[in-house]
């Protein structure tokens, strides 16, 4: 199929597929997959995310990140290679870039909740600051309530590419998947910060799909296929949900896992702060991301080696500057 060139992302709903209608459903699994062959990106309204939880996460958020710096890096962990908690200012920076993207961000994340899961071995403890009672509380509720959505949107993935509904769920269960807060810090001195300095550098995303809070402030851009950049718009009841770098491989790029960036405001805007915050949903570090057979034919022969995402993590938490070799 040609991939259609769009000027906005497609807006779904969720409650179509979670409805028990088979038509609401099916539409939206062809609508989905549809939108990520062509943009890699959608907009998602009945995600589970009430208003007053989302503002409940912001408020503790904007409480953290107004802590000053020296109580802020008391709780980053180099060792964890930002894997949990905090990530200081200019510390990450785009894949091929050496300047440091202009944010902060914190970690989340999963807390194994089986036992008997040799998984939860692999995972660090969450981190928590004292300062704010009830960041675990609000970080942790809508971790699960984001992972839900995810696994929905997953098996909706699933039935476009004519695979089992479930095809992903046990490859996501206690999966690596990573909730981030974001502080797009104020810049006070535009002339301060390096010439090329933006506030997150052009970049595909690791993980299997991300679904992101926060995404209608102005900003956010994903690059389409003719190379033309175009804003992401996302109503305040919506999520935004793009597919990573690791299905776009599964598939053998019959997803599209889109570049995107967000852009420095206007100059005299420089000095306010932005606020979003990604659920990186990522599988099992076990998970194989070998092109899935259908996705490989004589028109789109296989374009990438044999990785499991364990593997496929750590080079990119390398290139990203957050791990050492």
């Amino acid at each position: 199929m040609e991939a259609q060139l769009l000027n906005k992302i497609p807006s779904l709903d969720l409650a179509d597929f979670r409805s028990g209608d088979p038509e609401r459903k099916a539409r939206f699994v062809q609508q989905l997959g549809q939108a990520y062959q062509s943009i890699g990106f959608v907009a998602l309204k009945n995600h589970g995310l009430s208003s007053e939880q989302t503002d409940k996460l912001y408020s503790d958020v904007k409480a953290f990140f107004s802590l000053p710096d020296d109580v802020k890096q008391q709780y980053e962990k180099p060792e964890l290679a930002g894997q949990r908690g905090y990530v200081s200012k200019g510390k990450e920076h785009a894949k091929g870039r050496n300047t440091g993207d202009l944010k902060e961000f914190y970690h989340v994340g999963q807390e194994v909740d089986d036992a008997n899961d040799p998984i939860g071995a692999e995972y660090p403890d969450n981190i928590w600051p004292s300062e704010v009672d009830s960041f675990a509380d609000t970080s942790l509720l809508t971790y699960r309530t984001l992972e839900s959505a995810g696994k929905d949107v997953l098996r909706a993935i699933a039935l476009y590419l004519e695979l089992p509904e479930n095809y992903f769920d046990d490859k996501v269960r206690n999966g690596n998947s990573i909730l981030r807060p974001i502080h797009y810090y104020p810049i006070e001195n535009p002339d301060e910060v390096p010439a090329d300095a933006v506030r997150a550098a052009e970049h595909g995303d690791i993980n299997l799909i991300t679904l992101l809070m926060g995404a209608s402030a102005d900003g956010l851009q994903v690059k389409r296929r003719d190379g033309k950049w175009i804003a992401i718009t996302a109503l305040p009841d919506q999520i935004v949900v793009n597919v990573g770098d690791m299905l776009q491989r599964l598939t053998n790029g019959v997803l599209t896992s889109t570049i995107h960036r967000v852009v420095n405001p206007p100059r005299e805007k420089m000095n306010s702060s932005r606020y979003s915050v990604p659920f990186f949903m990522h599988p099992r570090s076990e998970m194989s991301l070998a092109a899935l057979e259908s996705c490989v034919t004589a028109e789109n022969p296989k374009k990438e080696a044999d990785i499991t995402a364990g593997e496929f993590l750590n080079e990119r938490l390398i290139e990203l500057g957050l791990k050492k070799k």
